[in-house]
This record gives C-alpha cells, sequence and structure tokens, in this order.
C-alpha cells in the first residue's frame, strides 16, 4: 500500500470513529440534558413518587357495591394483585413481549423498528407509562417528537429504579383512558362488561388491552366489528408467546364482543336521584371538614370513599318496581286524555294552561343557560319554538325526534311522576331512593325536593296524638255524623265542618274501623278534642320538618310536605315510639383509607311505645278491611298487564292510602317491621289527574308500587326483610280486641278514602 493509501485509510479510519464518538458524545449528552431538564422540565424525584392524578370519589352501598361516582376523570385506581392473569398476560403479549427483561426502554426492539419500519413498535409500556403520566400526546413535529422520545426515555429509566415491574402495570392500566368516561381498567371493566377486573374473561380482557392500541379509533359502541378484529389480533399474540394454546385462540376468536354496556354518568345507572342529593351534602361537608393543611376536600379528584345506606339489591327492586307500574299506568292516563279537550289538564282555562307552560319554560335548564348568556327574551321565545333535534323520553325508551323545545315541554306535561323512598326504622337507614321515573329528562326530586299535599296519609298522627294523650282505644267509638268546629275556634274564619267523601253518615264507628276507611268526620272530632297545635307538636317530633299551619284541616291532611319526611315520621311508629334521623352516609374515607368521619343516628323519643303499637294495630286495619284491602285480595293493580297476578300478601302490615283533591296526588306508607315505604304518584302540576277516583286514589296510582317492591324484596332471601308482626309490648294496657262488636257495627259506613 502506497504513503498516499496509507494516508487515505487512516483519515477514514478516523472519520468513522469521530462519527461514531461524536455520535454516541451526542446521544449521552442528549440525555444528559434531558435529564437535567436542558430539554424541558422532568419529574422531580417526588413527582414519580405522587405522579398528580384525578381520582374519582366512589359511592359505596351498604352491600358492597359502587353505585356511582364523583369524578373530573372516572378512574378509580386498583393494585396489582386485583388484576387478572389473563389481562396482565394480554397486555405483555401485545404491547412489551420482553417487559420482565428490560430495564425501560427495549434496545432490541428499538433496533429492529430502526431497520425495519412497520415491524412494530418499540415503546415499552414503561415508555407508555410515561408519556401518559409525564411528556403529554405525540408530538407531530418530528423534531419535537425525538426530543419528547428522549425524555421518554429518562423518564422510563426512572420509573423503573422507583417501581416494582408490577406497580408499573398497574399504574399503566389505571392511568389509560378506554373512552366513554372510563378512565382507567376499573371503569373500563364496570362500564364495557358490567364486572369488576378480576372477574374479567380472557375474551374481555383481550378486548380492552386491544383497545391500548388507539381507544378512539378501537371504539366497541362504534366500531364493534374494527374492534373485534383487534381483539383477535391480542389472542393471536397471547397464542404466540404460548400464554393459551392454538385451539384456545381459535375457540375465543369466534366469540361476539358480548358488551354490557353499563355507563357510569350522573344521570344514568342506580339511585341517581339519591346520588344528586348525596352530592349537595357532600358539597357542604367539605367545606365544614377541611384537610389537615386546611385545603378543601374536592370530592371530584380526591378519590374519597362514601359509603351510604343505600342497599344496591333493595333500589334495583325499587327502580324497578316504579318503572313497572308507571308504565302501566301512563297508558291508561294516555287512553283517558284522547277525551279530554284540555289535555292533559283538567280544571284550568286556556290562559291559566299557557302560565303552566310559561313556568315550565323558565324554569328549565335550557332557559336558565340563555339567559345566564345574556340572551333578550325575545330572541329565547323564539328558540324555543324553533324545532330541533331532540331525544325524547317514553315508556318504550329514548326516541330521537323534531320538535321544538316548548313542544317538547308540552309533551312532558302528560308524563306521570312518580318517587319511592324506604328506610329501616331501627337505624334510620334509607335503603332505596327513587326520585323520580327518569332523571336523565325529569330532573325533579320527589323525595326531598317536592312538597306534596299528603291528604289521608297524615291522619294517623292526628290518630297518635289522641291515644298518646287520651289513651284511647281502636276499638273506640264514636259517632259517624257530620262535625262542626265553630267559626274563631283555632282561628279558623267560619264554621268548619268536613264532609265524607261519599256523603254517607250514621252509626257508631270504632276508630280502626274509621282509619281503615278514612272517615274524615272522625278525624274532625278527635283533632278537636286534642287540639291542631298538640298534632302540630307530635309530627315535629316525628320527624317533620316543614312549617305545619296549626289549624283543623290537618285532620284530613291539608299540608305539604314531602316523601322524605313522611316516611321518617311514620318510621317512628314501627320503632316503637323512637325516631331515628333518616341516615344517607355511614362513613367517609379519603383514597388512603384513613376514616375521615364515621355517622352514627341521632334518636328523639316521640311517643309511648305502647302508644306506637297501638297505631300500628290501626293501620294493620288498613290492609285488612280497608282501602289497602288490594294487597290481599285476588284485584291486581286495576288489571296491572305487568304483574299479571294478584298481590296476596298474608303477613300482618300497617299502611295508609291517601288521595287529594280531584286525585291530584296518590299515596301509600306500608311498614313492615323492619322497613318503612312511602310511594306518591301524581302529575307535575296539580291540574294533570285522573278524572274519576277509580284509577285516581292513592290504592291504585301508588299502592302497586309498593307492593311490586315489596314481592321483589320478599323473593330475594338474602335481604331478610320482614314477614313477622310487630312486637307487642309486654304491658300493654289498650284493649285491641274490638271483636265484641256486633257485625252490624263492624260493617257500620265508612267516609271513603279521599280527604275533601
Amino acid at each position: 500500500m502506497s504513503k498516499k493509501e496509507k494516508t487515505s485509510f487512516k483519515k477514514y479510519v478516523l472519520w468513522f470513529w469521530g462519527i461514531t464518538l461524536g455520535g454516541f458524545t451526542i446521544i449521552i449528552f442528549t440525555f444528559l440534558f434531558a435529564s437535567w431538564g436542558f430539554l424541558g422540565t422532568l419529574p422531580t424525584f417526588k413527582d414519580l413518587e405522587n405522579p398528580e392524578s384525578n381520582l374519582a370519589t366512589e359511592v359505596i352501598s351498604a352491600d358492597g357495591v359502587t353505585i356511582g361516582k364523583y369524578a373530573k376523570e372516572n378512574r378509580t385506581p386498583i393494585k396489582f394483585n386485583e388484576l387478572p392473569d389473563n389481562l396482565v398476560n394480554a397486555l405483555i403479549a401485545t404491547e412489551d413481549e420482553r417487559f420482565y427483561e428490560h430495564s425501560g426502554i427495549d434496545f432490541r426492539g428499538l433496533t429492529r423498528a430502526v431497520l425495519k419500519p412497520g415491524s412494530g413498535g418499540a415503546s415499552t409500556i414503561t415508555q407508555q407509562l410515561a408519556r401518559m403520566l409525564f411528556t403529554g400526546e405525540k408530538s407531530r413535529n418530528k423534531v419535537k417528537r425525538v426530543l419528547q422520545k428522549v425524555k421518554e426515555w429518562v423518564v422510563a429509566t426512572k420509573l423503573e429504579k422507583q417501581y416494582t415491574k408490577q406497580e408499573i402495570i398497574a399504574m399503566y392500566l389505571n392511568k389509560y383512558d378506554f373512552l366513554n368516561q372510563a378512565v382507567g381498567i376499573r371503569s373500563a371493566a364496570r362500564i364495557y362488561f358490567g364486572k369488576e377486573p378480576i372477574d374479567l374473561e380472557l375474551n374481555e380482557s383481550a378486548m380492552l388491552i386491544g383497545m391500548l392500541k388507539n381507544s378512539s379509533y378501537f371504539n366497541p359502541l362504534r366500531r364493534a366489528e374494527l374492534v373485534k378484529q383487534r381483539r383477535n389480533v391480542v389472542l393471536l399474540q397471547l397464542s404466540k408467546n404460548d400464554f393459551i394454546t392454538e385451539d384456545k385462540k381459535v375457540e375465543l376468536q369466534k366469540l361476539p364482543l358480548n358488551i354490557n354496556y353499563t355507563p357510569e354518568r350522573h344521570d344514568v345507572g342506580l339511585a341517581t336521584y339519591f346520588r344528586a342529593h348525596l352530592q349537595k351534602m357532600m358539597r357542604t361537608w367539605v367545606q365544614e371538614n377541611p384537610k389537615p393543611n386546611g385545603e378543601q376536600y374536592d370530592i371530584f379528584s380526591d378519590g374519597l370513599k362514601i359509603y351510604v345506606t343505600i342497599d344496591s339489591r333493595m333500589q334495583k327492586y325499587a327502580e324497578e318496581a316504579v318503572s313497572e307500574h308507571m308504565a302501566n299506568l301512563q297508558k291508561y292516563f294516555f287512553v283517558e286524555q284522547k277525551r279530554n279537550k284540555t289535555a292533559p289538564f283538567y280544571d284550568l282555562d286556556t290562559d291559566e294552561i299557557e302560565r303552566s307552560y310559561e313556568r315550565a319554560k323558565k324554569s328549565s335548564e335550557r332557559y336558565r343557560r340563555l339567559r345566564a348568556a345574556g340572551v333578550s327574551s325575545k330572541e329565547i321565545d323564539k328558540i324555543f319554538k324553533t324545532k330541533t333535534e331532540m331525544s325524547v323520553f317514553s315508556w318504550k325508551g329514548d326516541k330521537d325526534t323534531i320538535m321544538s323545545p316548548m313542544d317538547s315541554i308540552k309533551y312532558y306535561k302528560f308524563f306521570l311522576r312518580s318517587g319511592l323512598l324506604s328506610i329501616e326504622p331501627q337505624s334510620g337507614h334509607i335503603k332505596a331512593w327513587v326520585g323520580g321515573i327518569d332523571n336523565k329528562h325529569f330532573k325533579y326530586d320527589a323525595v326531598a325536593q317536592q312538597k306534596r299535599q299528603v291528604g289521608s296519609t297524615f291522619k294517623p298522627f292526628v290518630y297518635a296524638t289522641a291515644i298518646n294523650q287520651l289513651r284511647l282505644s281502636p276499638c273506640d267509638e264514636l259517632p259517624n255524623t257530620p262535625y262542626t268546629i265553630p267559626k274563631g275556634k283555632y282561628g279558623v274564619s267560619k264554621d268548619w265542618m268536613p264532609e265524607n267523601s261519599d256523603g254517607k253518615y250514621g252509626g257508631m264507628i270504632t276508630l280502626k274501623d274509621a282509619l281503615a276507611t278514612s272517615v274524615n268526620v272522625i278525624s274532625a272530632n278527635l283533632i278537636d278534642k286534642v287540639t291542631p297545635e298538640n298534632v302540630v307538636r307530635l309530627a315535629k317530633a316525628a320527624g317533620i320538618e316543614t312549617e305545619i299551619p296549626a289549624n283543623p284541616s290537618l285532620a284530613l291532611g291539608a299540608v305539604e310536605l314531602s316523601l322524605l319526611e313522611m316516611v321518617s315520621a311514620y318510621s317512628t311508629f314501627a320503632n316503637k315510639g323512637l325516631r331515628v334521623r333518616p341516615m344517607i352516609i355511614t362513613r367517609i374515607e379519603d383514597k388512603n383509607g384513613t376514616v375521615l368521619k364515621d355517622f352514627t343516628p341521632q334518636t328523639q323519643e316521640v311517643l309511648s311505645e305502647e302508644s306506637a303499637y297501638v297505631i300500628l294495630d290501626l293501620l294493620k286495619g288498613v290492609t285488612e278491611s280497608g282501602s289497602g284491602i288490594r294487597l290481599r285480595s285476588t284485584w291486581s293493580s286495576g288489571g296491572d298487564a305487568v304483574t299479571g297476578f294478584p298481590y296476596l300478601f298474608t303477613n300482618p302490615i300497617a299502611g295508609k292510602t291517601g288521595t287529594t283533591q280531584n286525585q291530584s296526588d296518590g299515596w301509600f306508607m306500608g311498614i313492615v317491621p323492619n322497613l318503612t315505604t312511602g310511594v306518591w304518584t301524581g302529575g307535575e302540576d296539580r291540574a294533570v289527574h285522573f278524572a274519576g277516583i277509580s284509577k285516581g286514589q292513592g290504592a291504585t296510582m301508588a299502592l302497586p308500587t309498593w307492593a311490586l317492591f315489596m314481592r321483589k324484596c320478599y323473593a330475594d332471601k338474602t335481604l331478610n326483610i320482614s314477614k313477622e308482626d310487630f312486637v307487642k309490648p309486654e304491658d300493654l294496657t289498650i284493649n285491641l280486641d274490638c271483636r265484641g262488636k256486633t257485625e252490624q257495627e263492624k260493617n257500620t259506613n265508612t267516609g271513603g278514602d279521599t280527604d275533601f
């Protein structure tokens, strides 16, 4: 080799090593610069220990079921040991086959990706986690993307040093957004399959892992066939990596997705009205109970756990009962309204009907938003008259249609509403709360927000006052004759003389028969004996918080109360005269499981155990021979096509129906020893009601819902709802045996169920 050639070769060698060493130097310094933060802020050690995240607050039922969440991101992290093996295997086989062999960066995969483009991504699970936690979405700018990749590598190596492989997998699956409000693997498993992650089948796990490629693209609610293909790719990877056999792969690839979509929005799912009420309570609680550092808890991001008294099984049965009966009752109402010229209103003229629509418009969410945006009244009127696409409620499911917002208001006026509340008397725990027929379309809560006239369901408080003060017996008799409270007494402006609803009078009648059949003149007689003030005092002590006017009309239930107040007060009778304040929360924990607050019952003695038992005995008469007799008869909910059978309850039930003027409100309060349940049914407006008493009374509008609910509860033996009789006090001195009365006296005509 000539001297010139040697010089040229030496120059090439120097260039080679210069470029090679220079490249390595650039790479090393690039990594150093990245780790020093010169390429942008990197997470500190503290950041890695506590990655910033929004954790959903869970609402957990008395039987351990998550019935809802409050969240900015619907994410509830779980630990590695709560993940099924099939899910972890699918993740590793698909996303990072050498996960347990590398330290955050897979150089073999990186080399393959560089030398053979399209052979697969080189990002490890740890790198993907680093991007989700700290470096953000992939940049489209190539230079920025390279720098971002370097930061990912640096963060990935830090993550690998700081966490175990199992912790990294759990963090990754907890962080990923699976779309449709399913952030994290627990939410994804619950929303797409209605189960906890540990219960996922292999094919279900494969579908969720397949979504990791791009959940927006592989959306099972929109591209089911594409998602199935992607799931099958995951199953193929499991087979290639010997996690499953070839035969198992083929078998699983044939399966449909079997999506069980269970959305976790505030207006869907179990106990929607209850959760809305709970959220208001929690806003107050966090203001009054700050963190140790003085900051306020955020129920949407601090990952609290709120343990509530609701039983998910009973809540489900309650919602089913309301839906079943109301869907059936609505059919009768629609048929009746075809003959009503002012449908769905009665007793209103044209101007009054228009004012009703106008009130509904101004109380709507749409109107409030427009006013808040500064839109003029004229423009708002135009918007409400302009047809637009919308989804409206029907008992056959939501239907898409085109109508104006004002037409939708008129449409919704035709729908009857209902509410149900169930309380365990001994603990005050609210077990079921149904505030309406559909929270998405009917926001107003019939349990706590709404107050309606209670009618005859208030009469037990009049009787209880008389029994507690005068020690009357259910067998005591009063004349079933017109009764007058003169002008000036109790502040009445003129003589007050209520009428029995059927206009029939005559003879003597026992208190038991009078309450069973809701005789108005007997209630008037009793309230005069004990005074309205004393009735108000007892009702208040029992749990009625609304201001009640102390006038004689209370005898007929001429007062507007909430369903929550009524059920709470009735529970006092079932709990031997001891009132327990209703509870909806038992415990609140922070995200680490530290108890922030334990809630205990608050009790108050209202009336004697003997008096409470006598009232229960009187109320049992309502379901044995009074307006609640259909609970035991072969008559079934006005020909209820839903139930298909008579109720035929044989166990002791204390109950009371109530029907207000013009059938505007139908009530039923039912008590068994360990459960008090109340139901209200009516229109949004009092002028929306059935024309006649047959369909419009409480025994038809509300009692069937109670019956359906209780049948479902009794069918579930895990609930242990009592069928026993109420416990009789050992020192009972008031006579309850009315068998000495003649049949003629027992069957003395009554005043009917309505109040006016």
